[in-house]
């Protein structure tokens, strides 16, 4: 069965960085559109980015320009690098494929943008 693991979140100051990662196991990954989501406190999960097995990459328009999604197919793994981190980006942040049906969802990991 398919598995999601989510790491890299934290605690971060306005306007600082981070690199989430998510190692996907259980399928062929190759070929998959991934994504990242993220739901904040009393939020629906909602889409932050998404990358095609060919590298083509779609993003929420509010971290347009600061956030990177990319994939190493050889590893499994997708990273989303977050830079100019605000308050509002504050939320616990998962993997999955890129649209549904989507698979079981892992525990995500949590981003704090907080002075």
């Amino acid at each position: 069965q398919v598995q999601f693991v989510e790491s890299g979140g934290g605690l971060v100051q306005p306007g600082g960085s981070l690199r989430l990662s998510c190692d996907v196991s259980g399928t062929i990954f190759s070929g998959s559109r991934m994504g990242w989501y993220r739901q904040a406190p009393g939020k629906q999960r909602e889409s932050v980015a998404a990358i095609t097995s060919g590298g083509s990459t779609l993003y929420l328009d509010s971290v347009k320009g600061r956030f990177t999604i990319s994939r190493d197919n050889a590893k499994s793994t997708v990273h989303l690098q977050m830079n100019s981190l605000k308050p509002e980006d504050t939320a616990v942040y998962y993997c999955n494929w890129g649209s549904s049906p989507f698979g079981p969802w892992g525990q995500g990991t949590q981003v704090t943008v907080s002075s």
